[in-house]
């Protein structure tokens, strides 16, 4: 009964590991004959376990979604994984006590050598406290942006502006992306005709969704770097327009998604599309790129060019003087 047990186990193991399986290659996996797999599957059956057997020469076993979570198992890697990620999780409001109860759950059962290890990272592993309040995110509305997106359903929402401005969306919804400390929902804004990013934080759907669209080619492959280029630019208050004497091929790597882009001019030039929150800001990222340059706009930038030029040049001049 405990060689059962057990092999039911390691049955149900490599169910939740692997997408499908042929009879063949758990029978050869758990070193029994195909009848036994049959036999053991009707048993995980009767327990709760919603196995699919699909028949056929490519036919196979695959665990199905069923009407109740049945018990999962996992090995030490994705037990510790799991325990770091519910001690970690923030910025969802109204699953706090659920997190803390699955991470209870999930401890109590933790042999003593994964103990050790997650024990370990709480001692070791420090956080750089950050007074800056995390926006905190409904999860009710992500869940709700999420199946929007894989349904591919439009939406429509009341938006909150960053100046506490409100405005009503209609959208066709794509990803959702965290960056940072907030989550960030990627549509095709159909009012505006443009592609745009919106906080989820501000973001208060409507019910019930519009109709189905047809997808539209995403604005770029990557669709993280294209959002926290969109979201950096968004909240710079210089913006720049710099002519760099060199290729283009040599300062794009150089420039983070979030710090800019640059366009290809010719064969020694490029323009560097750029901006920060303060002109000092911008006038040391320039300097940093260890090549001439030229800056077009703005002239505050350039006034401010000039004026850390001639402190650079006069304490120059004291170093040589003394």
């Amino acid at each position: 009964m405990l060689e059962t047990s057990a092999r039911l186990l390691r049955l149900l193991s490599l169910l939740q590991a692997r997408r499908e399986w042929t009879g063949p290659e758990l029978a050869e996996r758990l070193e029994v004959s195909e009848r036994t797999v049959r036999n053991d599957v009707e048993r995980l059956r009767a327990l709760g376990y919603p196995v699919v057997a699909n028949r056929g020469s490519v036919g196979g076993y695959r665990l199905g979604a069923g009407a109740q979570l049945p018990p999962l198992l996992l090995d030490d890697e994705e037990a510790v994984a799991t325990v770091i990620g519910l001690r970690s999780a923030t910025g969802l409001t109204g699953v706090e006590e659920v997190s803390l109860r699955a991470l209870a759950k999930v401890e109590r059962v933790l042999p003593p050598r994964l103990r050790r290890r997650v024990a370990a990272l709480g001692e070791y592993a420090l956080r750089v406290p950050d007074d800056t309040p995390s926006p905190q995110v409904d999860a009710d509305v992500l869940t709700a942006l999420a199946a929007a997106c894989r349904d591919t359903e439009r939406l429509r929402f009341d938006y909150r502006t960053h100046d506490g401005g409100a405005s009503r969306r209609e959208v066709e919804p794509y990803r959702l992306v965290v960056w940072g400390r907030r989550w960030y929902l990627l549509a095709w804004d159909v009012q505006r005709g443009d592609w745009r990013t919106f906080r989820a934080d501000r973001i208060t759907p409507r019910t019930p969704t519009g109709p189905r669209f047809t997808p539209r080619p995403l604005p770029t492959d990557d669709v993280a770097a294209y959002l926290s280029g969109r979201v950096s630019a968004a909240a710079w208050r210089h913006r720049a327009r710099v002519l760099v004497h060199a290729p283009a091929s040599v300062i794009a790597p150089r420039i983070p998604s979030a710090a800019g882009h640059v366009e290809a001019r010719d064969d020694g030039t490029c323009v560097l599309h750029t901006g920060s929150d303060t002109l000092d800001g911008l006038a040391v990222h320039l300097g940093l790129l260890g090549v001439d340059f030229e800056v077009t706009e703005p002239p505050e930038l350039v006034a401010r060019l000039a004026e850390l030029a001639g402190r650079y040049a006069r304490a120059v001049e004291r170093a040589r003087g003394t």
